[in-house]
């Protein structure tokens, strides 16, 4: 899960650095509008990404981890509607 995390932060982040250089280093030859509004959606990205990095997925269960206290794992699990095996 967190090789995932990690995987997508550094696709989302190179993709931040990669809009910021070509806007400056090339698009901004033709259009300076066009590269501003490139620096803009690339200035939005990094706080998206540490955001999605640190989303809690489907898979991750530290939530339902027992404590290994019995008389409290069974208070959860009567709270959360769980039946002990």
């Amino acid at each position: 899960m967190y090789a995932r995390r990690r995987r997508n932060y550094l696709l989302t982040m190179g993709g931040c650095i990669v809009l910021f250089v070509s806007a400056w280093a090339v698009v901004r030859l033709w259009s300076m509008p066009v590269a501003v509004g490139m620096c803009v959606v690339a200035m939005v990205i990094p706080p998206v990404a540490a955001v999605a990095a640190n989303r809690r997925g489907p898979e991750d269960r530290w939530w339902d981890d027992p404590t290994g206290d019995p008389t409290s794992d069974e208070w959860w699990d009567e709270l959360d509607g769980k039946k002990r095996r």
